[in-house]
């Protein structure tokens, strides 16, 4: 007890001392609660202690730049550099910006500040938190928890490619720049596989993946693939394993690196010919996209996955935040973070892809200059088709067009015979590659041309190893938080045997077919449920709990009230966003037949097949399984078949709770419980008997109590008193400081519970999660 409380001063003095309810409920020793009236929520016969505030040992960031660049490591990943230029050459250019960047706006800033905001203040995984908000929508959680499973692993796949394709690149020339040469006894042929489509294209088919035509022909395992993911899996447990504190330090570099490999890309793209080509086609608007339903589905789409919504990983990194962090200004410093960073890798891309593009027109000039001569040279055409300032030895791309339209003017009919292409840069500018064509074959093509391709080969595998690394480790975060925080299960063992079950279950992704199953997972496993998690934690938030509510708890928390504009956004704009989404997506995934890129040997190239039965069964049950907690939880705890997992609470919540208690003498504890003025303080000496409420009342039929399955996230009830309290009598010693507390504020039980329920409104706050309560201070032993 400490020696300045008014408990120990009026033990020592004569003077008179008033208890406040915090000193009061601090001190208060063990009592039996078996019989107790207040014992609504808890089980008969178990003892309940009160639990001084003690430090709750939850791991904490190092520094605010840690967690920033936690934050930015998972927000920024390989969706930034592969897809985002993909979708910005597709839907018109300069012109996709501007629906992207309002959908940043609309959705992707408020529901990216909502996730931090409700994990900061509870401190807890993404279970922990939706069971506190509504325990009916608990399943949030555990659906979020699922999706993260599922992409994970395919996820680490694609870091496994990387690591394989890092390797590669230490020898020069790089294996994927020419074609393999074939001998047979003296006589040495081009892999017709490899000549038939590129040297970059072969060598990931068939080098690295060693692909089947088919989804149904496995092939067996890739070996080289599965010690690839071997290796992978291995980065990420030693990365998770130690928690914040170590996976921190590695977000430092792996947060910082890409940038600085992007912007030595953009430096070197743009010293090269035809990268202003590639840069100019990509900013150039096509405003009349701007009107297509399509382009405005994709922006949000992007802008959703982007920052890394509903995987549960925003909430588990702000769980390990200080209650008062100002997560607004996280919110909105972390968007546009990701933005900058997809502009930026945005002109990586198109200033390389300019100077490919440059290069393949040279290349077509050249060929079919060369069909020109042969034309010319067999009498084919005439010679007078021909203007006289025209050198085939130096023929150029203005001198080619000019050649070639005379000729298709001249040859009208008999044009098509001559097999002439027109080689125009526009064309190969407009060939839009993403994912792994982007970056395992257009990228790597236009790396064989630089100046010491090893080094620049080098220096992006590595660069696409941390962005997934970094991706990879919120992912992570986003399964293993919520399961430590529900159940007391050993960390580093937990993390190791997710590891090792994972590996084996990506294991499907390394056979020879694994790629069409990486396309599977990536369509299906996170689209359309994650879309229904977060407007679920929208609803569960703004409609729910309440949208004032939830507005000043934040004012509680950061010191400030957060602009209005949040608070339409949540209860209006972004629901209403979400819903179009949603309908749209459903459309899409209805009327686009479900199938995948194949790759067929004998024609080196890619055909669309559709997918055989037990492959669309298994698209549609990784919908039906990521989803299915949503229901499960919502029935069970409809029929209280489940506890509302809201009596599991942190100790940092009770550490919270008793220092706001403590606060309440500052403002004047008798008004904020007892709602009377001021200067009516109660009497010091208190009676022998609590009320209680009158004879036969049961606390438990009270129509007002709060039920322990109401979407509020609390686990205690009002035992509220509908008759006056009896005249106070002069009263024996105290026994229990608790039933002082009751005694002296007879009206306590006609007040509402929650403890920092706002004394100056005309109607109390009504409970909420992300404040604490005084039962938040009791536990079970």
């Amino acid at each position: 007890m400490r020696k300045n409380s008014k408990v120990t001063q009026r033990e020592h003095t004569s003077e008179h001392v008033t208890e406040s309810v915090a000193d009061l409920l601090a001190h208060e020793a063990p009592l039996d609660y078996k019989n107790s009236s207040l014992n609504v929520g808890g089980v008969p016969g178990k003892k309940i202690v009160l639990e001084p505030p003690e430090n709750d040992g939850r791991p904490a960031w190092n520094s605010k730049l840690q967690y920033i660049l936690a934050q930015v490591g998972f927000s920024v990943g390989l969706g930034n550099v592969w897809r985002f230029p993909y979708l910005c050459q597709k839907n018109g250019g300069g012109a996709y910006l501007v629906p992207y960047f309002i959908l940043l706006i609309l959705i992707g800033v408020p529901l990216f500040f909502l996730e931090l905001a409700v994990g900061q203040k509870i401190r807890r995984g993404s279970i922990g938190v939706w069971n506190y908000v509504c325990p009916h929508l608990g399943g949030i959680g555990v659906s979020s928890l699922m999706v993260c499973g599922f992409v994970g692993l395919y996820y680490n796949v694609i870091i496994g490619w990387s690591i394989f394709y890092f390797f590669q690149s230490f020898q020069y020339p790089l294996p994927w720049a020419e074609c393999p040469i074939r001998r047979n006894g003296s006589l040495a042929i081009v892999e017709p596989e490899c000549e038939k489509s590129s040297a970059t294209t072969y060598f990931w088919y068939r080098q690295t993946l060693n692909t089947t035509s088919t989804i149904a022909d496995s092939g067996g395992l890739n070996v080289k693939m599965t010690l690839s993911l071997l290796v992978a899996w291995i980065i990420v447990c030693l990365a998770v394993i130690r928690g914040i504190a170590s996976s921190g330090k590695v977000m430092y570099f792996s947060s910082l690196f890409p940038y600085v490999v992007l912007f030595c890309f953009l430096v070197r793209g743009l010293l090269l010919k035809g990268a202003v080509d590639g840069i100019a086609h990509m900013f150039t608007p096509k405003l009349e996209k701007m009107l297509e339903p399509q382009v405005w589905r994709e922006a949000a789409t992007q802008v959703f996955f982007a920052l890394g919504l509903g995987f549960g990983g925003v909430i588990a990194f702000s769980s390990y935040n200080k209650i008062d962090n100002n997560c607004h200004f996280d919110a909105v410093l972390v968007s546009f973070i990701n933005f900058f960073t997809s502009i930026l890798a945005t002109l990586v891309v198109f200033a390389v892809l300019g100077f490919k593009a440059n290069l393949m027109n040279e290349k077509c000039v050249i060929e079919n200059g060369e069909k020109i001569l042969g034309y010319l040279n067999s009498n084919v055409l005439s010679h007078d088709l021909i203007p006289p300032h025209v050198n085939f030895s130096q023929l150029s791309t203005i001198d080619y067009a000019e050649i070639y339209g005379v000729i298709k003017t001249v040859k009208e009919g008999s044009f098509a015979e001559l097999s002439l292409d027109p080689c125009v840069l526009e064309d190969e500018l407009n060939k839009s590659v993403q994912g792994t064509g982007l970056a395992f074959i257009a990228f790597t093509e236009a790396m064989t041309h630089f100046p010491a391709s090893p080094f620049w080969s080098v220096m992006f595998f590595f660069m696409l190893i941390n962005l997934g690394l970094g991706s990879m480790i919120g992912t992570m975060t986003g399964i293993t938080t919520p399961v430590l925080d529900t159940y007391k299960v050993h960390k580093e063992l937990f993390t190791v045997c997710c590891c090792i079950i994972a590996f084996f279950c990506g294991l499907l992704f390394v056979q020879r077919s694994g790629n069409y199953f990486v396309t599977m997972f990536d369509d299906y496993s996170a689209g359309l449920p994650l879309t229904i998690v977060v407007i679920l934690e929208n609803v569960s938030v703004a409609w729910i709990y309440g949208t004032k509510r939830f507005m000043q708890d934040l004012e509680d928390m950061l010191g400030f009230r957060p602009h209005a504009f949040y608070f339409y956004m949540w209860k209006y704009v972004s629901p209403c966003c979400l819903i179009v989404l949603i309908t749209a997506t459903v459309i899409e995934m209805a009327i686009s037949p479900p199938g995948y890129s194949a790759w067929v040997e004998e024609l080196a190239q890619e055909r669309f097949q559709s997918y055989p039965p037990w492959a669309l069964a298994m698209c549609f049950s990784l919908i039906v399984v990521a989803m299915l907690p949503l229901p499960i939880v919502f029935i069970a705890r409809y029929f209280n078949l489940m506890s509302d997992g809201s009596n599991k609470l942190s100790v940092s919540y009770r550490k919270s709770m008793m220092k706001d208690i403590s606060n309440l003498e500052e403002v004047d504890e008798a008004r904020f419980i007892l709602g009377k003025n001021p200067g009516e303080t109660p009497s010091p000496k208190p009676p022998s008997r609590a009320y209680l409420g009158p004879p036969g009342t049961n606390p438990l039929e009270n129509p007002n109590s709060l039920s322990p399955n109401s979407c509020y996230g609390t686990s205690y009830q009002n035992a509220i008193s509908p008759q006056p309290p009896p005249p106070l009598s002069p009263p024996p010693p105290l026994k229990s400081h608790h039933q002082g507390v009751l005694q002296r504020f007879p009206k306590l039980h006609n007040h509402h519970p929650h403890p920092l329920s706002d004394p100056y409104r005309r109607t109390p706050l009504s409970p909420s999660p992300f404040l604490p309560s005084p039962r938040a201070a009791y536990r079970e032993v």
